[in-house]
Protein backbone atom coordinates (compact mmCIF):
# COMPACT_ATOMS: atom_id res chain seq x y z
CA UNK A 1 0.00 0.00 0.00
CA UNK A 2 1.41 3.23 -1.01
CA UNK A 3 1.57 5.75 2.20
CA UNK A 4 3.98 7.85 0.87
CA UNK A 5 0.91 10.98 0.99
CA UNK A 6 1.29 10.59 4.67
CA UNK A 7 4.65 12.63 4.91
CA UNK A 8 5.71 10.44 8.18
CA UNK A 9 7.29 9.71 10.23
CA UNK A 10 7.04 13.24 12.03
CA UNK A 11 10.65 14.17 13.28
CA UNK A 12 11.47 13.18 16.58
CA UNK A 13 13.63 15.33 19.01
CA UNK A 14 16.10 12.81 20.75
CA UNK A 15 16.50 12.09 24.91
CA UNK A 16 19.73 10.02 25.66
CA UNK A 17 19.09 7.84 28.74
CA UNK A 18 22.10 6.01 30.30
CA UNK A 19 20.37 3.66 32.99
CA UNK A 20 21.96 1.17 35.54
CA UNK A 21 21.76 -2.70 34.43
CA UNK A 22 19.08 -3.38 36.32
CA UNK A 23 17.20 -0.42 35.22
CA UNK A 24 13.02 -2.23 34.56
CA UNK A 25 10.76 0.87 34.44
CA UNK A 26 11.22 2.19 30.75
CA UNK A 27 7.69 2.07 30.37
CA UNK A 28 7.26 4.28 32.86
CA UNK A 29 10.37 7.20 32.38
CA UNK A 30 8.40 7.32 28.79
CA UNK A 31 4.69 7.75 30.12
CA UNK A 32 5.95 11.74 30.87
CA UNK A 33 7.41 12.44 27.23
CA UNK A 34 5.75 13.96 25.14
CA UNK A 35 5.10 12.59 21.09
CA UNK A 36 7.65 14.51 19.70
CA UNK A 37 10.31 12.96 21.41
CA UNK A 38 12.08 9.74 21.74
CA UNK A 39 13.53 7.98 24.32
CA UNK A 40 16.97 6.36 23.23
CA UNK A 41 17.86 3.82 26.80
CA UNK A 42 21.30 2.54 27.30
CA UNK A 43 22.74 0.50 30.48
CA UNK A 44 25.61 0.21 32.25
CA UNK A 45 27.49 -3.25 32.09
CA UNK A 46 26.05 -5.68 34.25
CA UNK A 47 28.44 -6.55 37.92
CA UNK A 48 26.96 -8.96 40.34
CA UNK A 49 26.46 -6.58 43.34
CA UNK A 50 23.36 -5.92 45.07
CA UNK A 51 21.68 -2.50 45.79
CA UNK A 52 24.24 -0.72 48.14
CA UNK A 53 26.85 2.17 48.14
CA UNK A 54 29.50 -0.16 46.45
CA UNK A 55 26.93 -0.79 43.46
CA UNK A 56 26.08 3.26 43.42
CA UNK A 57 29.91 3.99 42.96
CA UNK A 58 30.11 0.83 40.25
CA UNK A 59 27.40 1.81 38.72
CA UNK A 60 28.89 5.95 38.07
CA UNK A 61 32.93 5.37 37.45
CA UNK A 62 33.33 8.26 34.68
CA UNK A 63 34.39 5.28 32.32
CA UNK A 64 31.80 3.43 32.25
CA UNK A 65 29.50 6.65 31.93
CA UNK A 66 31.36 7.86 28.87
CA UNK A 67 30.61 4.68 27.63
CA UNK A 68 27.44 4.92 27.82
CA UNK A 69 27.31 7.90 25.93
CA UNK A 70 29.72 7.56 23.57
CA UNK A 71 26.67 4.61 22.47
CA UNK A 72 24.40 7.43 22.39
CA UNK A 73 26.41 9.57 20.05
CA UNK A 74 25.55 7.20 16.83
CA UNK A 75 21.54 8.43 17.30
CA UNK A 76 22.68 12.20 18.33
CA UNK A 77 20.35 12.91 21.35
CA UNK A 78 20.25 16.62 22.08
CA UNK A 79 20.16 15.79 26.16
CA UNK A 80 22.24 12.90 27.94
CA UNK A 81 19.83 11.96 31.69
CA UNK A 82 21.70 9.34 33.76
CA UNK A 83 18.84 7.87 35.09
CA UNK A 84 19.87 6.43 38.50
CA UNK A 85 19.44 8.60 42.12
CA UNK A 86 21.75 6.41 43.97
CA UNK A 87 24.51 6.59 41.51
CA UNK A 88 24.76 10.29 41.21
CA UNK A 89 24.33 11.14 45.11
CA UNK A 90 26.89 8.71 46.21
CA UNK A 91 29.40 11.20 45.47
CA UNK A 92 27.88 14.20 47.06
CA UNK A 93 27.06 17.70 45.59
CA UNK A 94 31.01 17.42 43.66
CA UNK A 95 30.72 14.12 42.52
CA UNK A 96 27.64 14.82 40.70
CA UNK A 97 29.03 17.69 39.35
CA UNK A 98 31.74 15.79 37.75
CA UNK A 99 29.48 13.03 36.36
CA UNK A 100 28.05 15.50 34.46
CA UNK A 101 31.34 17.30 32.96
CA UNK A 102 31.97 13.76 32.00
CA UNK A 103 29.12 12.72 30.35
CA UNK A 104 29.34 16.42 28.64
CA UNK A 105 33.25 15.15 27.47
CA UNK A 106 32.02 11.97 25.62
CA UNK A 107 29.06 13.12 24.08
CA UNK A 108 29.30 16.85 23.63
CA UNK A 109 25.48 17.49 24.06
CA UNK A 110 23.98 19.08 27.78
CA UNK A 111 23.96 16.33 30.57
CA UNK A 112 22.57 15.98 33.67
CA UNK A 113 21.74 13.30 36.62
CA UNK A 114 18.56 12.37 38.60
CA UNK A 115 20.25 14.14 41.75
CA UNK A 116 21.40 17.06 40.23
CA UNK A 117 17.32 17.45 38.42
CA UNK A 118 16.41 16.73 41.97
CA UNK A 119 18.06 19.89 43.54
CA UNK A 120 16.96 21.51 40.39
CA UNK A 121 13.30 20.73 40.97
CA UNK A 122 13.39 21.74 44.30
CA UNK A 123 14.80 25.09 43.77
CA UNK A 124 11.22 25.09 41.01
CA UNK A 125 9.14 24.58 44.05
CA UNK A 126 10.91 26.68 46.25
CA UNK A 127 11.24 23.65 48.53
CA UNK A 128 13.60 23.68 51.26
CA UNK A 129 12.29 21.37 53.65
CA UNK A 130 10.78 17.76 52.34
CA UNK A 131 10.00 14.34 53.81
CA UNK A 132 11.57 11.51 51.87
CA UNK A 133 10.49 8.14 50.80
CA UNK A 134 13.32 4.97 49.50
CA UNK A 135 13.93 1.88 49.22
CA UNK A 136 17.18 1.34 50.17
CA UNK A 137 19.10 0.56 53.50
CA UNK A 138 19.92 2.97 56.17
CA UNK A 139 23.35 3.81 54.93
CA UNK A 140 22.05 4.33 51.37
CA UNK A 141 19.59 6.17 52.47
CA UNK A 142 21.33 8.25 54.80
CA UNK A 143 23.73 8.77 52.09
CA UNK A 144 20.96 10.61 50.28
CA UNK A 145 20.55 12.72 52.85
CA UNK A 146 23.86 13.91 53.26
CA UNK A 147 23.72 14.53 49.66
CA UNK A 148 20.64 16.83 49.94
CA UNK A 149 22.16 18.83 53.23
CA UNK A 150 25.02 19.59 50.70
CA UNK A 151 22.44 21.04 48.33
CA UNK A 152 20.69 23.15 51.07
CA UNK A 153 17.83 20.58 51.74
CA UNK A 154 16.36 19.66 55.12
CA UNK A 155 15.30 15.91 55.55
CA UNK A 156 12.02 16.64 58.39
CA UNK A 157 10.78 13.08 57.72
CA UNK A 158 12.16 9.89 56.39
CA UNK A 159 10.75 6.14 55.25
CA UNK A 160 13.19 3.55 53.63
CA UNK A 161 11.98 -0.11 53.08
CA UNK A 162 15.82 -1.57 53.41
CA UNK A 163 15.62 -3.28 49.73
CA UNK A 164 18.87 -4.67 47.69
CA UNK A 165 16.83 -6.22 44.83
CA UNK A 166 13.88 -6.25 42.91
CA UNK A 167 12.83 -2.67 43.36
CA UNK A 168 10.57 -2.69 40.74
CA UNK A 169 8.07 -5.25 42.15
CA UNK A 170 7.34 -3.03 44.97
CA UNK A 171 2.91 -1.99 44.31
CA UNK A 172 1.87 1.38 44.37
CA UNK A 173 0.06 0.50 47.99
CA UNK A 174 3.20 0.15 49.97
CA UNK A 175 5.03 3.54 48.07
CA UNK A 176 1.73 5.51 49.44
CA UNK A 177 2.15 3.62 52.94
CA UNK A 178 5.77 4.79 53.29
CA UNK A 179 4.70 8.53 52.09
CA UNK A 180 2.26 8.69 54.66
CA UNK A 181 4.65 7.99 57.45
CA UNK A 182 7.61 10.08 56.10
CA UNK A 183 5.06 13.12 56.07
CA UNK A 184 3.51 11.85 59.12
CA UNK A 185 6.41 11.43 61.39
CA UNK A 186 8.59 14.39 61.94
CA UNK A 187 12.54 14.13 62.63
CA UNK A 188 13.65 16.19 66.25
CA UNK A 189 15.14 19.18 63.61
CA UNK A 190 12.85 18.56 60.67
CA UNK A 191 9.77 20.09 60.91
CA UNK A 192 7.01 20.63 57.98
CA UNK A 193 7.96 19.26 54.94
CA UNK A 194 7.50 21.91 51.73
CA UNK A 195 7.56 18.47 49.50
CA UNK A 196 7.71 15.02 49.79
CA UNK A 197 10.35 12.97 47.16
CA UNK A 198 10.48 9.48 46.18
CA UNK A 199 13.57 8.28 45.86
CA UNK A 200 14.90 5.63 43.47
CA UNK A 201 14.53 5.46 39.51
CA UNK A 202 13.52 1.65 39.86
CA UNK A 203 10.64 2.02 42.18
CA UNK A 204 6.82 2.69 40.67
CA UNK A 205 5.66 6.19 41.12
CA UNK A 206 4.04 8.04 38.23
CA UNK A 207 0.33 6.56 39.58
CA UNK A 208 0.69 7.74 43.38
CA UNK A 209 2.15 11.21 42.28
CA UNK A 210 -1.45 12.83 41.89
CA UNK A 211 -3.16 10.71 44.51
CA UNK A 212 -0.09 11.68 46.81
CA UNK A 213 -0.61 15.52 46.21
CA UNK A 214 -4.68 15.29 46.63
CA UNK A 215 -3.77 13.53 50.11
CA UNK A 216 -0.57 15.01 51.27
CA UNK A 217 -1.52 18.96 49.94
CA UNK A 218 2.37 19.35 49.04
CA UNK A 219 3.91 18.59 45.65
CA UNK A 220 5.29 15.06 45.35
CA UNK A 221 8.07 14.46 43.26
CA UNK A 222 9.85 11.24 41.95
CA UNK A 223 13.34 10.19 40.71
CA UNK A 224 12.04 9.32 37.07
CA UNK A 225 9.82 12.38 36.97
CA UNK A 226 12.23 14.91 38.17
CA UNK A 227 14.86 13.32 35.59
CA UNK A 228 12.23 13.45 32.92
CA UNK A 229 11.45 17.01 33.32
CA UNK A 230 14.95 18.37 33.48
CA UNK A 231 15.85 16.51 30.36
CA UNK A 232 12.39 17.71 28.60
CA UNK A 233 13.31 21.46 29.80
CA UNK A 234 16.28 21.06 27.80
CA UNK A 235 14.87 20.78 24.60
CA UNK A 236 12.14 23.77 25.79
CA UNK A 237 9.47 21.39 26.31
CA UNK A 238 7.31 20.42 28.86
CA UNK A 239 6.85 16.43 30.49
CA UNK A 240 3.77 15.08 30.03
CA UNK A 241 2.16 14.39 34.00
CA UNK A 242 -1.67 15.24 34.88
CA UNK A 243 -2.26 16.91 38.32
CA UNK A 244 1.32 16.86 39.24
CA UNK A 245 2.67 20.06 40.68
CA UNK A 246 6.21 20.15 39.63
CA UNK A 247 4.57 20.14 35.71
CA UNK A 248 1.91 22.37 36.76
CA UNK A 249 2.25 25.98 38.08
CA UNK A 250 -1.24 26.47 38.87
CA UNK A 251 -1.26 22.96 41.07
CA UNK A 252 1.35 24.03 43.38
CA UNK A 253 0.68 25.35 46.83
CA UNK A 254 2.44 28.49 48.48
CA UNK A 255 5.52 27.52 49.89
CA UNK A 256 6.26 28.08 54.09
CA UNK A 257 8.28 30.40 55.55
CA UNK A 258 12.16 30.36 54.95
CA UNK A 259 13.96 29.32 58.08
CA UNK A 260 17.04 31.66 59.26
CA UNK A 261 19.40 28.97 58.93
CA UNK A 262 18.18 28.16 55.28
CA UNK A 263 18.89 31.34 53.82
CA UNK A 264 22.42 30.40 53.19
CA UNK A 265 23.85 27.24 51.10
CA UNK A 266 20.47 26.81 48.94
CA UNK A 267 21.30 25.01 45.51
Amino acid sequence: MDVSFLGGPRPQRGVGVVAPFDFALDRELWRWVPDDVSLHLTRTPFVPVEVSLDLARLVSEHETLGEAVRALNAVAPEVVAYACTSGSFVGGIAGERAMCEAMTRAGAVPSLTTSGALLAALAELRARRIALVTPYTVSVTQSLEDYLVGGGVRVTGRAFMGLTRHIWKVPYRDVVDMARQAVGGRLPAGGTADALFISCTNLPTYDVIPQLEAELRIPVISANQVTMWAALRHLGTRAVGPYQALLDESARPVPGPVLPEEQEGWA
